[in-house]
């Protein structure tokens, strides 16, 4: 046989996979991780994790309807539930310029904003003098030495309980106001009175949605989105990560 045979008989052979050649993973350190973009903690660190959401409509006559929905998480804590307080407020009886009418403004499309994923904020706007305003803050911070040794206290929540599949309503002369919970998450919606628009603030299956729609003049409207989560310094033991992670499993039955 001659050389070359060999020579390719050998180059064959080297590319096949062996034993010795098994993938060996890589452990990522601590610090590679803080780098990469999606950031990661594990569940014993927590010591407790919040959510705030809350959507209000003022019209031109000051009136203003909305809600504030909150869930509080803590190592107590034995379901993770939403609770909602209604805001009403009275107005000032003397409308701004033109805000009084009815909205004739027209806004066509964007039926494509129900298939975004992420953080979503939209303001479409087809009148005058409107302010509208979509925030999100994630606050991350760490307890004091003397609490992250100890028990955290249970926070009484504030509100109506929102359980899963519930809708709570409101309305008065601003609009009319829905925070419902079901399968796919919590959404807060907002219809104003006098074709001025609407608003919508949805958090669903790892996004979050913040759209207003305005087609009258001398509104104001916000929705506003805070995530809180305290962090311990110490590191937990085997049974309390299986412990958190049990409990955050809870969050799937409402959509996340």
């Amino acid at each position: 046989m001659k050389t070359p045979i060999w020579l390719a008989v050998l180059c064959l052979a080297a590319s096949l996979p062996t034993e010795a050649q098994t993938f060996k993973p890589i452990e990522l350190k601590d610090q590679e991780l803080a780098t990469l973009r999606g950031r990661y903690v594990m569940p014993g660190r927590i010591v407790s994790f919040g959510i705030a959401m809350t959507s209000t409509w003022q019209n031109a006559n000051g009136e203003v309807i909305g809600a504030t929905s909150t869930m509080q998480i803590q190592q107590s804590t034995i379901k993770p539930q939403f609770y909602v307080s209604m805001i009403d407020e009275k107005g000032n009886g003397s409308a701004r310029s033109q805000g009084a009418s009815t909205g004739t403004g027209t806004v066509t499309g964007g039926s494509g904003l129900n298939t975004t994923e992420g953080v979503t904020q939209v303001v479409r706007a087809a009148g005058d003098n409107n302010t509208a305003y979509n925030n999100v803050d994630i606050n991350v911070s760490k307890a004091s030495q003397g609490t992250a040794t100890q028990q955290p206290q249970q926070t009484q929540q504030q509100g109506q309980a929102l359980t899963a599949g519930s809708t709570l309503v409101g309305n008065n002369g601003a609009g009319s106001l829905s925070i419902s919970s079901t399968g796919t998450g919590v959404q807060l919606n907002i219809v104003a009175n006098n074709n001025q628009g609407s608003t919508v603030q949805r958090l669903a299956q790892g996004g979050l949605m913040q759209n207003t729609t305005l087609l009258g003049s001398s509104n104001q409207v916000r929705n506003l989105t805070s995530f809180n989560v305290v962090l311990r310094d110490n590191v937990p033991t085997a049974g309390s990560v299986s412990g958190n992670l049990d409990q955050l499993k809870g969050l799937r039955t409402i959509g996340f």
